[in-house]
């Protein structure tokens, strides 16, 4: 549309050109003594303008002949500017295809070739930048060979242009250099420099998803599960990972932290820290209860933590694995109230209960029993505890019961069947 318009406007213009000097009948008249020129109006138009146009036309040409040597000179900077910008490039190419000494020499030439354009008077806007990832390149590729005299060099000279420049790509290139010095750090195990550089960085830096994947491998390293599970839950809910991937890792925490636990009271505040979802989890839980009743913690509050995970253990439908089950178990009987404790009936009528809805499940027949056994129901105990051992496939679970079933065996004085019950006890597998 805007091609149709010009072309209408010209042959506009063109007309009213033809029509002006078609009825133009004026006269220029030119005396030079002795004689007299005349000519029309229009060849006079024309010849001022063709004047002009060779004026302009020579100044110009002037102009441009006065200006070869400068232009001479920005040419050869400007090979020289992108000669350097070249080598950087093969800096990066060299080092992604793992040709780290060549890498180093094209960061070298970086620099050599900044440098000639800075003494031949010619300062870039970006100069200091192209000198900071220069050194960081050389830097990398020293640290790929395992210079670390090299590398520690670059990055000091990669942290003084930094301090010397200005402008708003000045604490880009300050995290940027940290966060390398950082991964470098941890690289080489050195979990404690590379945390203490990371916490170097400004709030909002700390936050990025970089500096937060370096804070969980470092906390991991250095033995802080605390600082790493909070680094770990923040991740999960920026999306860092997938969600199978996010609950394994959490669960792998949280257990350390358990068990890097040496204080009841710690523990508790640690309990008191998880979401419901992770109090549920059963590999936690267990974690947690075997850690409280090793550290001398009541049996009361253990039975409070394994609470939530009554009715998933009644549950047909449940999703855990045999190993899982086995641990719950296990937890479930290492706390089992006595016959004096407060809440002895409470669990003895909820696990008979259960038993009783469920009469052929060998978990629930292997916590009847031995949940009768401390109330001192002896031949209730003996039922379901025989009952237990033909079908409870739990090696653990199977050998504590025939030796349940031992125990009561000596209490009423059957030599015989006590010796059967320890033999059973001693086949069993401990895998």
């Amino acid at each position: 549309m805007r091609a149709a318009l010009w072309l209408v406007i010209l042959f506009v213009l063109a007309a009213a050109v033809a029509w002006l000097a078609g009825n133009n009948h004026g006269m220029v008249t030119l005396f030079l003594y002795p004689n007299r020129i005349d000519i029309s109006l229009n060849l006079a138009f024309l010849a001022l303008f063709a004047v002009v146009m060779l004026v302009v036309l020579v100044v110009r040409a002037l102009e441009a002949f006065w200006a070869l040597p400068q232009r001479a000179l920005r040419w050869r900077l400007q090979q020289k500017e992108r000669a350097s910008h070249a080598a950087l490039l093969d800096a990066i190419s060299h080092f992604m295809a793992g040709r780290y000494l060549r890498a180093r020499k094209a960061a070298d030439q970086t620099l050599l070739k900044e440098a000639s354009l800075e003494a031949a008077g010619v300062t870039l806007d970006h100069a200091a930048s192209l000198r900071t990832l220069a050194h960081i390149m050389a830097a990398e590729a020293s640290h790929a060979l395992q210079d670390q005299a090299q590398r520690q060099q670059h990055l000091e000279q990669a942290m003084a242009q930094v301090q010397a420049s200005q402008g708003a790509e000045r604490q880009t290139l300050l995290e940027g250099v940290q966060l390398r010095a950082a991964r470098w750090r941890l690289d080489e195990r050195d979990a404690p420099a590379s945390l203490e550089l990371l916490n170097e960085l400004p709030p909002a830096a700390r936050r990025r998803m970089v500096a937060m994947r370096l804070q969980l491998k470092a906390s991991r390293l250095a033995g802080k599960p605390a600082q790493a599970l909070e680094t770990a839950v923040l991740l999960a809910k920026h999306r860092a990972f997938s969600p199978a991937a996010s609950e394994s890792l959490v669960t792998r925490l949280i257990l350390e932290l358990i068990r890097h636990t040496h204080d009841v009271e710690v523990l508790q505040r640690v309990w008191l820290r998880l979401t419901p979802t992770q109090r549920l989890l059963p590999d936690v839980v267990t974690e947690a209860v075997g850690r409280c009743l090793q550290l001398g913690g009541t049996p009361v509050m253990a039975r409070t933590w394994l609470q939530d995970l009554w009715t998933p253990l009644q549950s047909p439908q449940s999703n855990w694995s045999a190993e899982q089950l086995e641990r719950v178990v296990q937890a479930f009987d290492a706390c089992l109230p006595g016959v004096d404790e407060a809440d002895a009936f409470v669990w003895l009528s909820r696990v008979e209960s259960a038993q009783q809805a469920q009469p052929r499940a060998p978990h629930l027949q292997y916590l009847a029993g031995m949940l009768c056994l401390r109330h001192r129901l002896w031949g209730k105990a003996q039922s379901l505890l025989t009952q237990a051992v033909k079908s409870q496939k739990a090696p653990s679970l199977q050998r504590k019961a025939w030796l349940a079933l031992a125990e009561l065996a000596e209490q009423r004085q059957d030599d015989e069947a006590a010796k059967a019950a320890w033999k059973q006890a001693a086949l069993v597998s401990p895998s």
